[in-house]
């Protein structure tokens, strides 16, 4: 099969690689339908994480299951699915706490930038539809695969309240569903921190109030001028760098919640300033299983349209401009047609 594969920062190749096999009982085979290229994949892709030796991409994924193991049993080929970039047993007591993405069996997705994928955890991590979508909704179920999900558990874990004000950190496609998950949480006023048109429109779209196009201690100062002084109920930073950190944190109101997904880079918090703050923190992988069957039914019902986050679609082959014209903000998310 093809797969793209990183051999150094800038430097990211479609090979031929060895089909995947069914390694353990719990595992799935599944063709891919379509995948794309993570904000998160720029890390390395920009060589601010290290890339010691050549490796597989990818950790977002829709498709047919083709084989499954002998402990799988809620699955057959044919069926179309979506998983998550965390695997998970999904009967653990961490996935039974909704915390699928701290599972004592977690294998994290690295390969799905190809045209087939083994899936451990199968049974747990995959949900199938009742019937194939329409290529047209297979988008939507791919953005419900990772950035979706994530900004729904940043809109949850920041605790967004019908009536309540929320700040969006971040207007990659993280930030940008964070919008509709804050939305669809009755958020009465929605604000995006961005400083780049398109992106702007497609928040205001999606269900923002405002823009901020200041950063740091003038973006706070910002936030701080639009909620009468006081900061948001809920800010949900979905970058991960030191600055949206703090940021975001500076922007919460004493009382508030921020819930943090960006993958965090030098990112340190002073534990004096958060006692003080009485700002509440919630992040981490998200625990996108536990949203999966209610993100899949309003896409598929079209109350949300996450597809729009995707303004770029190439061939799996072209792999590499997908990932260039993320990094130079040509594009907000690359979809890849295997």
């Amino acid at each position: 099969m093809r797969g793209a594969v990183i051999h150094a920062p800038g430097d990211v190749r479609l090979e031929t690689l060895d089909d995947p096999k069914i390694l353990k009982p719990t595992d799935a085979v599944i063709r891919t339908a379509v995948t794309c290229v993570c904000g998160s994949d720029l890390w390395p892709w920009r060589g601010l994480d290290t890339t010691d030796e050549a490796h597989p991409m990818g950790h977002e994924y829709i498709g047919f299951v083709e084989e499954v193991g002998a402990e799988v049993t809620a699955l057959k080929p044919g069926q179309f699915v979506v998983g998550s970039f965390a695997t998970s047993d999904n009967t653990c007591a961490n996935c039974l706490g909704g915390f699928q993405s701290s599972c004592l069996s977690r294998e994290f997705m690295s390969t799905c930038q190809a045209e087939y994928v083994r899936i451990p955890n199968a049974q747990g991590t995959l949900v199938a539809t009742d019937e194939v979508p329409g290529e047209e909704l297979w988008p939507g179920l791919l953005a419900v695969s990772d950035v979706m999900g994530t900004g729904w558990y940043a809109a949850d874990a920041a605790q967004v309240k019908p009536g309540s004000t929320a700040v969006v950190v971040g207007d990659g496609a993280v930030g940008l569903c964070a919008v509709i998950a804050a939305k669809e949480m009755g958020a009465e006023r929605i604000i995006v921190m961005s400083r780049h048109e398109t992106r702007q429109k497609l928040a205001l779209e999606f269900g923002a109030t405002d823009i901020v196009t200041e950063r740091g201690d003038e973006g706070v100062a910002r936030i701080k001028d639009l909620t009468g002084g006081i900061g948001a109920d809920s800010v949900l930073e979905c970058v991960g760098t030191a600055q949206s950190m703090r940021q975001a944190m500076h922007s919460a109101r004493p009382g508030g919640n921020v819930g943090f997904v960006g993958v965090p880079h030098d990112v340190a918090v002073d534990g004096e300033e958060l006692f003080y703050s009485h700002v509440g923190l919630r992040g981490g992988p998200a625990p996108v299983r536990r949203y999966l069957p209610d993100l899949i039914d309003r896409v598929l019902s079209g109350q949300i349209n996450p597809s729009k986050v995707f303004d770029l679609t190439l061939p799996l082959e072209h792999v590499a401009e997908g990932y260039q014209a993320m990094d130079e903000r040509r594009a907000i998310k690359t979809l890849l047609k295997p």
